[in-house]
């Protein structure tokens, strides 16, 4: 199993911590570091900052936001960055949600998830082939465009560029099973919201493709007090779980709920969304934050960590802003 990095997404502006993590990270041995993108920060430009100064860590995205680019643009912005690292770029993708689609990106939420995402990926495998014009007459994505205010000068076209690798590694976030499945189908790996190494039936994997990456992020902290070590996995979840979605849609709520906490899950919805958010966040499990984070002293951390090796995950994606903490993690893992 190997380690990476996740940095998520900006707050109010760059974290100046983040490029030496990162140079630590691969100092460490870190396989890869990855970073988010909501509706701030771009997931694209960090990475190629911080391309710019290591060498050898791989550069992923997770995730990039498919409604924010059309599949040519991501494909643009995948192909520069992997010639400028070196070949260094594995390009993670989701669809996000209505309340993040439609509110900041001003699109409609597709009525068709499933169609929407493979069609993307279609659009983008054949960028980076280059093997002829691109060309797909798809649900959501037309190329060339036949809309009914088209000009119909559009042409069918190949990237100028010569991607570096055609067999450069998309990967999906994926929440639903019918994703998941698809994702099995037509992605290189898959990047789980939440994982826990004890409920890995929940999400019905069966047999993984030959070098399929499976990269859950998890909470990590080194530290005496588990209670208090896990107030940050809480207010993560209480923001995803309460905040990010509709109360007729949210997609993180429902993960929660195939987990085995329905009952909590609908209670920390309904305590956010009244504006009660001190009580959202205090009504999330410790049982729940605790199963999908890796947080308490060393030992703690070095038994719990046997349990996600012992299952399928290929790719073990760190949120920690600690040094001490990535130390650790290493060396427990090496």
């Amino acid at each position: 199993m190997r380690l990476g990095l996740a940095l998520g997404y900006w707050g109010r502006g760059p974290d100046p911590s983040h490029l030496a993590l990162v140079q630590e990270a691969e100092r460490l041995g870190y396989a890869s570091v990855w970073t988010s993108e909501a509706w701030g920060s771009d997931a694209f430009t960090p990475l190629t900052w911080y391309a710019a100064h290591t060498t050898r860590i791989r550069l992923g995205t997770a995730i990039a936001q498919m409604a924010a680019r059309s599949p040519t643009a991501t494909a643009m912005h995948a192909l520069t960055l992997d010639h400028l690292s070196g070949g260094r770029l594995m390009l993670g993708l989701g669809l996000s949600g209505p309340q993040v689609v439609e509110g900041w990106y001003g699109r409609p939420f597709p009525r068709s998830p499933l169609t929407a995402t493979r069609e993307y990926v279609d659009v983008l495998r054949q960028v980076l082939r280059r093997e002829a014009p691109v060309a797909l007459d798809g649900r959501f994505h037309q190329h060339p465009y036949r809309g009914p205010d088209a000009t119909g000068f559009g042409r069918p076209l190949k990237p100028i560029v010569h991607p570096l690798r055609a067999d450069l590694p998309v990967l999906l976030g994926a929440e639903g099973p019918k994703n998941i499945a698809q994702t099995l189908r037509i992605a290189d790996g898959w990047l789980p919201l939440y994982w826990s190494p004890l409920r890995p039936e929940v999400h019905r994997l069966g047999t993984l493709p030959a070098g399929f990456t499976v990269a859950p992020m998890v909470r990590a902290h080194v530290c005496d007090d588990v209670a208090e070590g896990l107030l940050p996995v809480k207010a993560m979840l209480g923001f995803y779980i309460g905040g990010m979605g509709h109360a007729a849609r949210n997609f993180h709520a429902d993960l929660m709920a195939r987990m085995g906490y329905a009952a909590q899950a609908r209670r920390v919805h309904e305590l956010f969304l009244a504006g009660r958010r001190e009580e959202a966040v205090a009504a999330v499990p410790d049982a729940f934050a605790d199963e999908i984070s890796l947080v308490g002293p060393r030992a703690r951390i070095a038994e719990r960590l046997e349990l996600w090796r012992a299952g399928p995950v290929t790719d073990l994606l760190v949120t920690s802003p600690d040094p001490h903490t990535l130390r650790v993690l290493a060396e427990l893992n090496s």
